[in-house]
């Protein structure tokens, strides 16, 4: 009896062994190699894979000594979400065709993941005397591999701080094969860039070459980054999943041939820009940060006016180049005038060169005495990448006449310009006229008996016994809607469970994780049990099961696949608020029948 305890206390200490190391296994990066067969004949080709768990960075794939690399290296993405879970994989292969017989060891390649490096397992192929019948014919997955490219072409690797960059996308395609649809995976997010996309309205198949072969191209997309930083700034690759159509071998009854459907990932590889910092010999003082090639003027709408008049002093900055993202100067005005903050207005276009248009501050002034003012000329400096120097244009000075109008205390009519000058706040009038008429009242002795406050302390009372008996009534008869507080309790519900996701509208990942979550705590509150770790169809059960309309049960589960579809499906804001809304209306009727 002892000994059959013994044992089954060493079972159920292994079982727990067993189980924690399973549980460890979980969190583990594999990066491994895979190969498609480990004997072939010299006339036969070989597939070999590289696959990892988590995404990584700096791949470095073996020397594939005594091979030749026909097609590769083929990127391939695969992530899923299961009950919460998040499922990835990812793989680079290649396509070899052997040089010469023997043996050969495909060697180590190499991966860096969260800052660690791994290597895979090297492995021998044999080679042998060519084959009577290879079996290793081309399949679809291969043809689409080596029939479809992204690239990104990059109009310069070497800018300037704050000097456009133009990235292009564009998708070379075999004119053997059919593009059919295509949607993206991954979208680079560009840090440290200003960036603006530039939409493409058509996709237009135009002719060219890829790798010296004719190839058809379509420009998928165009952004215009501005570097923000300088050194070495990485763009992140593009990865798109591509659906097309790859003509077979065999033929219908009618003699056209038969294509099959396929499915790739293309991705267009990182890459890194040398971001220059701008010269600091000749740098100007007043520089603001102004790259490009730009025009300079400072003007008025009025050279001459009466006192308490506006005009406007428009300062503007015109031309090609960064003119979103640097000041423009301030003009120094005598302080004897009244100067109001400017209104800033911007016209400008981001074209695939880069932005173009204007910039301009209008101020508002409003002078208070007669005299002349002079708005002095103020200087605007800004680095041409083209030049490669700086360039500073200095406005013409202003003068401003006030022909009518009181005369300030100064000897003579001119005003001399302040360089210490403070902008002037309007506080209205100079002057107040004397009060003729005074609101004197004679002082004296109030008494409460026969007031103002006597009478309405007297009859308030009998004013509020109506507003009582109104109020009674409405409580009774919003009491007695059992009907109408039924659906005022369950829109209340509703609100409280799609809070978080409401807040999140127009931020696609953010408002469906929430909008999941909000689903899943709804049936949690209201059957007691933990609904996330199910699946739709025991959701589905349990549910039919609590006698809810299925009508109402199709539209939940719609709505969870909706937020499934969500991570990896590009949704507008109008889904996103159809969604929202149709989640509450189906919570809301729910919680009628539960």
């Amino acid at each position: 009896m002892y000994k059959s305890w013994g044992k089954l206390l060493i079972l159920v200490h292994v079982f727990l062994l067993s189980g924690t190391y399973s549980h460890a296994q979980e969190g583990e990066v594999s990066f491994e190699m895979k190969l498609s067969k480990e004997k072939l004949g010299i006339n036969e080709r070989l597939r070999v894979e590289f696959t990892m768990n988590k995404d990584g960075d700096n791949f470095n794939p073996p020397p594939f000594e005594g091979f030749k690399v026909v097609m590769g290296p083929s990127q391939s993405i695969s992530s899923s979400w299961i009950n919460g879970k998040r499922s990835f994989s990812k793989s680079y292969s290649y396509i070899l065709v052997p040089t010469a017989r023997g043996k050969f060891s495909i060697k180590q390649a190499t991966i860096e993941i969260d800052g660690e490096t791994y290597k895979t397992l090297p492995k021998t192929v044999e080679v042998t005397a060519a084959v009577d019948k290879p079996n290793d014919s081309k399949t679809v997955d291969d043809v689409a591999d080596e029939s479809l490219h992204l690239v990104a072409e990059v109009s310069k690797s070497n800018p300037y701080l704050n000097e456009a960059v133009t990235v292009i996308y564009k998708l070379y395609v075999s004119p053997n094969i059919s593009v059919t649809n295509y949607r993206p995976l991954d979208n680079p997010k560009y840090n440290n860039f200003w960036s603006q996309d530039i939409p493409v309205t058509k996709h237009t198949a135009q002719n060219g070459t890829y790798q010296g072969k004719p190839y058809r191209y379509v420009v998928l997309k165009r952004v215009v980054l501005y570097p923000q930083k300088t050194g070495s700034l990485e763009i992140e690759p593009l990865s798109l999943e591509i659906f097309v159509d790859v003509p077979t071998n065999r033929r219908d009854f009618f003699g056209g041939r038969i294509y099959k459907q396929a499915s790739k990932t293309v991705s267009a590889g990182r890459r890194t820009l040398s971001v220059k910092a701008l010269p600091e010999a000749g740098k100007p003082a007043n520089f603001g940060g102004a790259v490009g090639d730009f025009e300079f003027a400072v003007s008025a709408s009025k050279k001459q006016l009466n006192a308490s008049e506006s005009l406007q002093a428009i300062v503007e900055v015109k031309g090609k180049g960064n003119l979103k993202l640097f000041q423009l100067p301030e003009p120094e005005l005598p302080s004897a005038l009244e100067v109001y903050e400017p209104e800033y207005d911007e016209k400008v276009r981001t074209l695939s060169t880069g932005m173009e248009g204007k910039v301009a501050n209008h101020y508002t002034i409003v002078p208070a005495y007669r005299g002349k003012y002079p708005i002095p000329s103020i200087s605007f400096s800004y680095f041409n990448p083209k030049t490669k120097k700086y360039v500073t244009l200095n406005s013409e000075e202003i003068n401003i006449e006030v022909l009518e109008g009181p005369v300030g205390s100064s000897s003579d009519n001119s005003v001399v310009s302040n360089t210490n000058k403070q902008f002037v706040v309007p506080t209205g009038k100079q002057f107040h006229f004397i009060k003729i008429k005074p609101n004197l009242t004679k002082m004296g002795t109030k008494y409460f008996f026969g007031s103002n406050k006597f009478y309405l302390f007297l009859f308030a009372p009998l004013l509020l016994i109506p507003i009582a008996v109104f109020s009674f009534k409405k409580r009774e008869a919003i009491a007695s809607d059992v009907v109408g507080n039924k659906i005022k309790k369950a829109n209340k519900l509703a609100k409280k469970y799609l809070s978080t996701a409401k807040k999140e509208l127009g931020n696609k990942e953010a408002f469906y994780v929430a909008l999941e979550k909000g689903l899943h705590n709804y049936l949690k509150a209201k059957l007691k049990i933990e609904t996330s770790e199910f699946s739709k169809e025991k959701i589905t059960d349990i549910l039919t099961q609590k006698g809810v309309d299925s009508t109402y049960i199709e539209g939940f589960i719609s709505l969870l696949k909706s937020c499934e579809m969500a991570r990896y499906s590009p949704f507008s804001d109008v889904q996103m608020q159809n969604d929202y809304d149709k989640a509450g209306e189906v919570i809301s009727k729910m919680d009628k029948q539960l």
